[in-house]
């Protein structure tokens, strides 16, 4: 079954999400709430892991999480394991206990802006939910978030970072840090209160929950060099899935069509005013169909050539062609 990549590497900060099993309850009680932030401790230790912000609600948890070395996946396996086969032996259960992979986004941490949303993002969860009373209580009500333990440094475990979160509120010390944090996420408190809709506060969040990156182009556009060399080192490219490839796939498709156009002296801007089967077209699409798994949709409407069932036709005559035009232009293009 083709599985999303994990694109890892030395200072990657991801935004983990991990549902139960068919939506059921991962923590039934506090006890198993501390049982699992016992267990994310160990992990940190192991792997060396900052923790940004953390919040565990019912049937799900979130991290923003930080890997100094490139260990996302070794650590994600020790702790998701650990943690089940501790909740099913205290529960006398088995079997799964969470559901599939876990999400991994990968977010920007230059800058502040795409961090800081997502550590946002991943606090308001119990204001969301509604899990207080969001006209009369507050944010810290909630213990099973790293929120309050922003304001209290006392109970602060040494793998919580809180640095970079309070730094991005442009203040110069720590505790004018945490008074600016706490103005703006009851701010935020307060339009999820009222708001009908306080999924949809903020418009970036959409972008959090079905993304697989977060953050800007450039941010875009170096994880998609990191992809070549995941899929390249991980086996065939069909043994991938998911929106990052198709990424990465339309990004390499650009690239040879770009390249194939200066080897044929063509301009893109020229390709909509020649015959829809031009030679030059055809053999284009039989580049594009033997070197990527780009869709023949996304060929046909960056080389405008007609229906998408054109380019199978374009690549069986590229292939029997043993002399002529096409012959010539392939030639060229090898």
């Amino acid at each position: 079954m083709a599985r999303k990549p994990r694109i890892e590497y030395e200072g990657a900060i991801y935004h983990i999400m991990s549902r139960g099993n068919r939506g059921d309850a991962i923590f039934l009680d506090d006890r198993d709430r501390e049982t699992f932030l016992d267990t994310l401790e160990e992990a940190c230790m192991k792997t060396g892991w900052l923790v940004h912000a953390f919040c565990l609600m019912g049937n799900h948890y979130h991290l923003l999480l930080e890997t100094p070395e490139a260990n996302l996946v070794t650590g994600m396996k020790w702790l998701q394991g650990t943690y089940t086969q501790r909740f099913n032996s205290r529960h006398k259960l088995w079997g799964h206990l969470l559901q599939g992979r876990y999400k991994a986004l990968l977010v920007e941490g230059a800058g502040g802006e795409y961090f800081s949303t997502v550590a946002s993002y991943i606090h308001l969860n119990p204001a969301r939910a509604k899990l207080f009373d969001l006209e009369k209580g507050r944010l810290t009500d909630y213990r099973w978030s790293s929120y309050p333990l922003y304001f209290r440094p006392s109970k602060r475990p040494s793998w919580l970072a809180v640095e970079r979160t309070l730094g991005a509120m442009g203040r110069a010390d720590e505790r004018s840090g945490r008074e600016a944090f706490r103005r703006t996420m009851q701010k935020r408190v307060q339009e999820i209160a009222g708001s009908d809709r306080p999924q949809e506060v903020d418009t970036q969040w959409g972008k959090i929950r079905r993304g697989w990156c977060f953050g800007s182009e450039q941010f875009r556009d170096d994880l998609l060099e990191r992809l070549d060399g995941v899929i390249g080192s991980q086996g065939r490219r069909e043994s991938f899935s998911g929106e990052e490839v198709r990424a990465h796939d339309e990004a390499e498709a650009v690239r040879l069509l770009e390249a194939g156009l200066r080897i044929l002296g063509l301009k893109p801007s020229g390709l909509a005013d020649m015959r829809k089967n031009a030679p030059e077209k055809q053999v284009l699409a039989w580049l594009l169909r033997s070197r990527t798994v780009v869709a023949n949709q996304w060929i046909t409407e960056h080389l405008h050539c007609g229906h998408s069932c054109n380019v199978s036709a374009f690549v069986g005559n590229v292939k029997r062609a043993d002399r002529g035009p096409l012959m010539d232009l392939r030639n060229r293009l090898i």
